[in-house]
């Protein structure tokens, strides 16, 4: 699914919800039955699904860990449910659920970390998707306590850039989702300490999870640089300012934005 595509179907649903699901009358349960097995719906729980296989596969989640949001109203988003691997879910897995929390839609019960994932949507309303998950070399940068190191990889500062650490929190609780959530003004990528990492996109789930792919290679090529056994080259910072300018074309927030006066 593209960008247009993504951009299409969020105004699709924006739709149907503003239509049928915010409504309080008697007719309510059916227009969210409606709305919940509507063709764009559909086509983001097989995404959801999707993004669950490529998860697990890649060994970024273990067990039933790992969970996922999309918006998909004002009001609205879909999660995936808890106790069930991210590897092996089906569309009829996947819940409905307000920016409460509460499940309006669905036969398995929503994740249990879903306050954390509509937390990051209220702070940051260009959060289209959030994916959390453990991947095994960010992980250990999060249980160590330890910011990745910048100014290594282009890619890296561009699609992601600093990665600040939240404090640990019993998971699920809304202390957990605020502590997170107020780290995502400025960063799109968090590492959770003691816990794992999450990410959000202004563009759709799969950018998300992009995002987990990005960050697990950075930290793995660290750690193998770091046991070569000589400092590791940094850019310049003239070479990190160009690379700054890229990323304010792609629109991906970072607090050192400030610093680099845009090209007229």
């Amino acid at each position: 699914m593209d960008r247009h595509q993504e951009q299409m179907m969020k105004r699709s649903c924006d739709t149907v919800a503003m239509k049928s699901v915010r409504t309080k009358t008697a007719g309510a349960p059916a227009r969210i039955g409606a709305f919940f097995n509507s063709p764009a719906i559909h086509a983001l729980k097989l995404q959801l699904c999707e993004m669950g296989r490529r998860l697990w596969a890649r060994a970024y989640v273990e067990g039933n860990g790992g969970n996922m949001a999309v918006r998909v109203g004002e009001n609205l988003a879909l999660c995936t449910p808890t106790l069930v691997s991210k590897g092996f879910m089906k569309p009829e897995d996947i819940c409905l659920v307000d920016f409460e929390g509460r499940q309006l839609a669905g036969v398995k019960k929503r994740t249990m970390e879903i306050l954390m994932h509509l937390q990051i949507m209220r702070r940051q309303p260009r959060a289209l998707a959030t994916v959390h998950c453990h991947p095994p070399h960010a992980t250990a940068f999060a249980v160590a306590g330890l910011e990745p190191p910048g100014c290594l990889l282009p890619e890296f500062e561009i699609f992601i850039g600093k990665v600040p650490i939240a404090p640990y929190r019993t998971p699920g609780t809304p202390e957990m989702g605020r502590l997170v959530a107020g780290l995502a003004e400025d960063h799109n990528t968090i590492l959770m300490a003691n816990h794992g990492v999450v990410s959000w996109s202004h563009l759709g789930l799969e950018d998300a999870y992009f995002k987990m792919e990005i960050i697990e290679a950075y930290c793995r090529t660290v750690v193998i640089a770091r046991q070569l056994g000589v400092p590791l080259r940094t850019f310049t910072p003239a070479q990190l300012r160009e690379l700054l300018a890229i990323k304010r074309r792609h629109g991906i927030p970072d607090p050192r934005l400030a610093s680099v006066k845009p090209k007229i």
